[in-house]
This record gives C-alpha cells, sequence and structure tokens, in this order.
C-alpha cells in the first residue's frame, strides 16, 4: 500500500524584495510504501522542509497534486493518520513531560482515559518514565527530541513525518532515537525521515529519495542504490599465482590484500566463470560480497552529476 504519492509537485515563491522567481520545488514525483522508513535527503536549499510542509499542509503547491493513504492533502482527514516532528520543536518550559502530552492529545481530541493509557506507554518507550513529572526546561537536547518523539506519536499515527530528529543529539541520543524508530518500523508503522545525517539514513532508512534543487535526482531502495555493479570482494583460501594471472586477464579490475580479492566483472557470467576457475584448481572460496558504495558517496556522486534518475 502506498501511503505517499505526489504527482509532479512543484511550488514557486516570490520575492517581496527582488522580481524573481524562486522555484523550491520542481515536479517532484514520490512514492512511500507502507511499513518501510523513507530517507529524504539533500543539500542546504534542496525543498525538503517545503516538500514537508506541503504535505502536511502548512503550505501549498502551486502546481500537482500530492496523497496520503489515498486521499489528497487537501483534505484534512488524511492527517488524522499522521504525526509530525519539526526540526527546531519547542515547548513551554514550565510543562512536565506529562503535561506537554496531555496538551497535543487534547489538540488530537483523545479522551482523558485514552490519552492516560497512551501516556503511560509512550514515556516508557522513550526512555523518559522517570522524568514525566520534571520539568522541559531541564531536559536535554536528546531528551527533548524523545519527548518529540512522543508527542508525534500521542495520536498513534500511522505515518510520522519527522524533519530532523537527530539535530544537535550527542552520539548516545542519536543512537537511542535510531533505536526508537526501528521498533516503531517494527511495530508497522511508516516513518519519513528528512535528515543531514546520512551516516544514519544508512542504518536505518529502506528507501531514499535524494533532493537537489528541488529535484529528485535519484530514488529507490538503498540497498540496490549503494550495490556498485558487478563489484565482488572474494575471501579465498591459498591462491597459486598461475591461477590468480588467469583472473586478472578475465576481469575488468582486480587487487588483492592478501585473502580478500576484489574484483570488477563485466557481468554475471564473468563471475560465474572465475568461480569455476577457482573451484577447478580446488581454491577454497570462503566469501563472496558484492561491494557497495556508502551513501554519502552515492550522494556526493549523483549531486555533482545533477542528472534525474
Amino acid at each position: 500500500m502506498k501511503v505517499i504519492e505526489t504527482f509532479k509537485l512543484s511550488k514557486t515563491f516570490k520575492s517581496l524584495f527582488r522580481k524573481r522567481r524562486v522555484d523550491a520545488l520542481q515536479q517532484v514525483n514520490l512514492e512511500v510504501e507502507q511499513g518501510y522508513i523513507f530517507g529524504l535527503i539533500g543539500p542546504n536549499g534542496a525543498g525538503k522542509t517545503t516538500l514537508v510542509k506541503i504535505l502536511l499542509g502548512i503550505t501549498y503547491p502551486t502546481l500537482g497534486s500530492a496523497n496520503i493513504f489515498g486521499l489528497p492533502i487537501s483534505d484534512y482527514h488524511c492527517r488524522q493518520r499522521v504525526g509530525y516532528l519539526p526540526e527546531d520543536h519547542r515547548y513551554p518550559p514550565y510543562l512536565t513531560a506529562e503535561g506537554v502530552l496531555h496538551y497535543f492529545g487534547k489538540l488530537s481530541e483523545i479522551p482523558p482515559e485514552d490519552r492516560c493509557q497512551r501516556i503511560d506507554k509512550l514515556l516508557p518507550l522513550v526512555k523518559l518514565q522517570e522524568w514525566r513529572k520534571v520539568k522541559v526546561k531541564k531536559y536535554s537536547k536528546g531528551m527533548m527530541q524523545r519527548l518529540g518523539l512522543a508527542q508525534a506519536m500521542i495520536n498513534d499515527p500511522d505515518l510520522l513525518i519527522l524533519d530532523e530528529p537527530t539535530a544537535g543529539v550527542d552520539p548516545i541520543g542519536r543512537r537511542e532515537v535510531r533505536d526508537i524508530l526501528l521498533e516503531l518500523r517494527e511495530r508497522g508503522k511508516t516513518i519519513f525521515l528528512n535528515s543531514h545525517f546520512l551516516s544514519e539514513v544508512e542504518m536505518i532508512c529502506d528507501h531514499i529519495a535524494i533532493l537537489h534543487e528541488g529535484r529528485v535526482i535519484k530514488s529507490g531502495p538503498l540497498e540496490e542504490l549503494t550495490r556498485a555493479p558487478h563489484e565482488y570482494e572474494l575471501r579465498v583460501s591459498h591462491l597459486p599465482p598461475v591461477v590468480e594471472q588467469e583472473i586478472k586477464g578475465k576481469v575488468v579490475s582486480y587487487s588483492r590484500d592478501n585473502e580478500k580479492l576484489r574484483l570488477c566483472a563485466e557481468s554475471t557470467a564473468t563471475l560465474n566463470s572465475v568461480i569455476d576457475l577457482l573451484r577447478k584448481h580446488k581454491v577454497e572460496l570462503l566469501s563472496l560480497e558484492p561491494k557497495r558504495t556508502s551513501l554519502e558517496e552515492l550522494f556526493i556522486r549523483v549531486v555533482r552529476e545533477g542528472e534525474v534518475v
């Protein structure tokens, strides 16, 4: 089931001080499947927050349409199943964690008894049970982010839209937030994540989209996008020099680090011929893995190329 669908979604801004138009988004097409963690990444000014605001009805597209749970974003009912955590969220310093969640629960029209039950479940989930009656002015940045996640989940949403959920959080806090998101995915929640932390996106996201200058220039399953085509790492037992020379003649590129062989084959047929050669000479193949590029390397490459895929 598709949770989010956008169709040639565009947004244009006109400067108040200059007679020029700024195209914040240009024909953005996205699909987010149910039960996945979807990562939206891009440089500053790429249009990520604008896209999030359009999906939430905070701002309006100039052209195109988008659906959430099959309903157009112009229909406010689609947002009843959505939880949102903005990048720079703040709460009145005199409120406690309980008070914050009760406040947002009231905004969501959750009855008092249900609200109490949900708060009792959410605070242990975000590891704030012992801090529930402490005023938020005493909270660290990491605690504020975890409280923000609880606030976004108070209406028990099926879709969480999170804008930079670990911004300004220390490594331990980022790990805690990641663990919460993974647990939510296990519970069947869909998470739309906007983040600059590429290493974290790589750890938890199933699908990604790279937004650059208002356009989606690459999107798809993370595992597929970071797979280097026809590049492999093999671990073998003792490799005779004559066999090594024959392998070099079969592949596009070859390197070796003790028992590790790194090679680029023109096709899977070439890779199979290398494996057959090893078997023929009774060289034990200990492991074989497709070589992967990091998300950071992929990001830098496609942003520099700027080619829409």
